[in-house]
């Protein structure tokens, strides 16, 4: 299997765990008092935005051609370090 296939399924795998955080963090929200739920919320917003993001650049690698997808390598893995930052920062406000 190639490089961007490989990365490609790295990034998709990192996604899908995100995602079910995401359905965890939500199902926390649910049983929180009115006020909590709306600071979770927010939370599970911009996380869900993130992950929206994280498919947009998979898409774009995966229409890129063998030869072009390195030069978009670069802003998947910023964007992947955006999303890993985010979730760690609403892991700590779940687990309070």
């Amino acid at each position: 299997m190639n490089e961007k296939k490989l990365f490609q399924q790295k990034k998709q795998a990192q996604l899908d765990k995100w995602k079910a955080e995401v359905n965890k963090f939500k199902a926390r929200a649910s049983g929180a008092s009115a006020d909590a739920q709306l600071g979770l919320n927010k939370q599970i917003e911009v996380l869900e935005g993130k992950i929206e993001e994280g498919k947009t650049k998979l898409a774009e690698i995966r229409v890129a051609s063998e030869d072009s997808w390195e030069s978009i390598k670069e802003g998947v893995e910023t964007a992947w370090d955006s999303m890993r930052s985010a979730f760690s920062g609403a892991a700590a406000k779940f687990k309070k």
